[in-house]
């Protein structure tokens, strides 16, 4: 059985994917910073790039001034890209990342108009709602719950206290390691590169066939839990080349019922060699910007702190990078006063490290 579950917190939306209770997906969102993709805009054709089979497209705000995103020649009416000038409307098919802006589509319906953002793309709980129909979705947040009644139905959505129990809390926080351990003492290793994801099973000591039985299902979780994408390389642990071989049955039986994961191949190194379509920035890539992804942990715990505690006022002591972080995001700081009837009172920490909130006298 399928249940989605959405825990909203000031600035931040997690949600995660469940079957049978075990994790199978999981989407860490910021509602003001969306990633785009099935973004409906107009955009302007800015700079034709024959030898890239594809253009550069000017975007409308939201985005920054000068942003622009890829449009394939493939992915145009006839496989031919409208001279430079055209203002077309767009979808965008893959979040920007990697220091590379959104892939867009033209193939959708056409309009006449200025530039402009015309509708934004489904959250991650929408999505995963429609492609699995049988699922409830159960979220702790009142303005989520008519959110998502509104389009799914009062039935589908249930509202309560705690969205995430103690045991999915840590295994999320876990995601965010670059590590993570197997029954019996094996782990992963988990090294994205700019060009490719690195993958290593370390035995730990343990028996190697019985480290990498169950390392490759856990491998293939971990790549949508993570959302890596690109070329992806992974490592098993010990065994000659040709027993790494006799594994490949297994390793695309895992990789299956993602739909977005090729695998390729043993290559000459002794290595699986792997492509995963690129949708949705990376989860690395989400909280590569340590200050606010702290700054936003700190504000879900003063955010709880704050409901246990009701009148209680607070404040954050933390370091200044930390705090401008958090002010940067639009709405975050205004949905904890929102929550909580008092503004958080920000206070920049005299030392390098990371104080929690405190009664604010």
């Amino acid at each position: 059985m399928k249940q989605i579950r959405l825990a909203r917190s000031p600035g931040e939306r997690r949600v995660a994917l469940l079957s049978d209770g075990e994790l199978i997906a999981y989407r860490l969102e910021r509602p003001a910073r969306p990633d785009g993709v099935g973004d409906i805009l107009r955009g302007r054709i800015a700079a034709a790039m024959p030898a890239l089979a594809g253009a550069f497209v000017a975007l409308p705000p939201p985005w920054a001034p000068g942003e622009s995103g890829f449009l394939p020649e493939s992915e145009c009416e006839g496989r031919k890209l409208p001279p430079e000038g055209t203002i077309l409307t767009l979808r965008v098919t893959r979040a920007g990342q990697g220091g590379k802006g959104p892939r867009l589509s033209a193939r959708t319906p056409q309009s006449p108009g200025e530039m402009g953002l015309l509708a934004r793309g489904p959250d991650a709980a929408l999505r995963w709602a429609a492609t699995h129909p049988e699922a409830r979705i159960v979220t702790d947040d009142p303005a989520e719950a008519a959110r998502l009644r509104a389009a799914l139905g009062a039935g589908r959505v249930l509202l309560q206290p705690e969205a995430f129990d103690e045991a999915l809390e840590e295994e999320v926080a876990r995601l965010a390691e670059l590590e993570w351990a197997l029954p019996g003492g094996g782990r992963l290793i988990i090294s994205p590169l700019p060009a490719l994801t690195a993958v290593d099973v370390d035995s730990g000591g343990a028996d190697p066939r019985e480290v990498n039985r169950l390392a490759i299902p856990e491998f293939a979780r971990q790549l949508r839990l993570r959302d890596l994408a690109g070329p992806i390389l992974l490592d098993l642990a010990g065994l000659s080349v040709k027993q790494r071989a006799a594994l490949e049955p297994e390793l695309r039986s895992a990789c299956g019922p993602d739909g977005l994961t090729q695998v390729l191949g043993l290559g000459p190194l002794g290595l699986f060699e792997l492509r995963r379509a690129r949708i949705h920035p990376p989860l690395h890539e989400v909280l590569a910007d340590r200050a606010l992804a702290q700054g936003l942990a700190l504000l879900r715990q003063a955010a709880r702190e704050s409901a246990a505690n009701p009148g209680q006022r607070l404040a954050l002591e933390a370091p200044p990078a930390l705090l401008a972080a958090l002010e940067s995001l639009p709405g975050a700081l205004a949905e904890f006063t929102e929550r909580a009837g008092h503004a958080l009172t920000l206070r920049p920490a005299p030392s390098p490290g990371i104080a929690p909130w405190n009664a604010d006298a």
